[in-house]
């Protein structure tokens, strides 16, 4: 399985206790919906897969998890760290009308003051907000995205329209 046909959902954390479980941490937002009977994990840019034995999800984004054939503590050690991945195909649906701030990847930024930013490249997720990332005059610039900075999302043109603060993005441009 290549990168481009799976979606990432976290990552190994830790060991627990000698015969090989693992506890995992969810950066995937629903991820008591997912199926996991096969997961992927990414060893130096291969995704290898793993057999789940056993999952017990937990409330705190986390869960514990035994794999066929990992059987022991020393067989789980190479999974320490290790980004997780499902295939696509087991991406829970969404409503139409469900949207994510993810979904602003590929759009335009325009700003009502400044005009046009540029693409929204990278779009991430941190403790209570969503940040998008922009190249605008050449600087990779960082802004929040949320009610009171977005003003309209045009789905058809992949635009979104922003009320930024003012001097926000001068902390970038300025040498």
């Amino acid at each position: 399985m290549k990168h481009e046909e799976a979606f990432y959902i976290g990552y190994v954390t830790k060991t627990r206790g000698l015969k090989g479980e693992v506890q995992i941490f969810f950066e995937f937002d629903e991820y008591e919906q997912l199926e996991f009977d096969i997961l992927f994990a990414d060893m130096n840019g291969k995704l290898v897969p793993y057999f789940v034995a056993s999952a017990k999800l937990q409330a705190n984004k986390t869960g514990y998890f035994n794999f066929d054939d990992v059987d022991h503590i020393d067989k789980a050690q190479p999974l320490l760290k290790k980004k997780l991945y499902l295939p696509i195909d087991k991406m829970p649906e969404r409503g139409e009308d469900e949207f994510l701030y993810t979904d602003l990847k590929g759009f335009t930024a325009v700003d009502e003051t400044l005009g046009e930013l540029g693409e929204i490249t990278e779009v991430n997720e941190y403790p209570q907000q969503f940040v998008a990332t922009v190249l605008y005059k050449e600087t990779e610039v960082l802004f929040p995205l949320n009610e009171d900075f977005i003003v309209e999302i045009d789905d058809e043109e992949k635009v979104v329209t922003l009320d930024l603060p003012e001097g926000l993005l001068d902390v970038y441009l300025e040498k």
